[in-house]
């Protein structure tokens, strides 16, 4: 038999360049679906053009394919209104391409959605599947109504919903973090007991391979995160760890670190760090799903590499 076909959206992305590296190593072909012409990536089977926004005819995209992948959508507000901009991006092309592939009898779809589908920024008790969704902005609303989309298009799903995601070529609040571990000088920051749940890249795509290869009918969400959330001290001390250095924390109490922010206008910075987020996946645990590696291991790779 040959190996299964999985169509990939979002293969340029942060997320997707890593996954189509590993499902090809993983044993799939990949069939990437780009939005304009350009050279197959690396580890695509196959490409086909076409944009998710407009899919008039998605037949040739999708056929022969076991599963779609969709990595694809906007995580920052774009011009315009950033709530149309969501909708179209990530709420309407997802139902589209997911009509499109119960069109083509299309095995089941496997959808990135985000923690923030679940919850907003910060949670005080720990993030489960079986919580009510209460998305606060319009980011994770519309990941939100992608899922309810799938639930009605006629075919097999799942949602993935990954915490904050890291590894090479992260970008954002973890590029940033990654900057401050490097800075050659102390951190005030070793007073801070906030946890956060995280994921590594090659965590995340061994939870792809776990719901492309489960046989039984899924049809649900499911958490990915990592079962050892870290306080932010704990993040710098791995990282700077795989710098071969030590943790170089200082204890600053919580509220005056917070009025230093505050004044050097970092104050949403300091939200950001001063807030819990700990989730658990539980359904891909069930699956027999383990991470790749430990946050701590994760972390302190990242920093080799970079």
């Amino acid at each position: 038999m040959s190996a299964p076909l999985v169509a990939l959206t979002g293969a340029t992305g942060f997320i997707g360049r890593h996954l189509l590296r590993s499902l090809s190593a993983r044993g799939f072909r990949v069939r990437v679906l780009l939005r304009r012409p350009v050279e197959v990536p690396d580890g695509a089977a196959s490409a086909v053009v076409g944009d998710l926004t407009r899919p008039m005819n998605m037949a040739a995209a999708l056929t022969d394919v076991d599963a779609v992948v969709h990595s694809a959508g906007i995580a920052h507000p774009m011009s315009g209104a950033p709530e149309d901009d969501y909708r179209t991006l990530n709420t309407e092309a997802t139902r589209r391409l997911a009509e499109a592939a119960a069109r083509a009898k299309v095995r089941r779809f496997v959808f990135l959605s985000s923690i923030r589908a679940q919850c907003g920024a910060g949670a005080k008790a720990i993030v489960t599947e079986a919580d009510e969704p209460a998305p606060t902005e319009a980011y994770g609303r519309s990941k939100l109504d992608a899922e309810r989309a799938l639930a009605e298009a006629g075919l097999d799903w799942v949602a993935l919903r990954p915490v904050l995601v890291y590894g090479a070529g992260v970008s954002g609040n973890m590029a940033e973090l990654l900057r401050l571990a490097k800075a050659p000088y102390p951190l005030p920051l070793g007073m801070l007991r906030e946890r956060r749940s995280l994921v590594s890249l090659e965590s995340l795509a061994s939870a792809v391979e776990t719901v492309l290869r489960t046989g039984a009918p899924l049809g649900r969400p499911m958490i990915v995160a990592d079962p050892d959330p870290l306080t932010l001290p704990e993040m710098i001390a791995a990282l700077r760890s795989g710098l071969g250095r030590g943790p170089g924390l200082l204890p600053m109490p919580a509220p005056l670190l917070g009025l230093a922010c505050r004044v050097t206008g970092r104050a949403g910075a300091f939200a950001r760090l001063s807030t819990s987020l700990v989730a658990r996946a539980d359904g891909l645990t069930a699956l027999g799903w383990t991470p790749a590696m430990t946050s701590r291991e994760g972390l302190a790779a990242l920093a080799r590499a970079s």
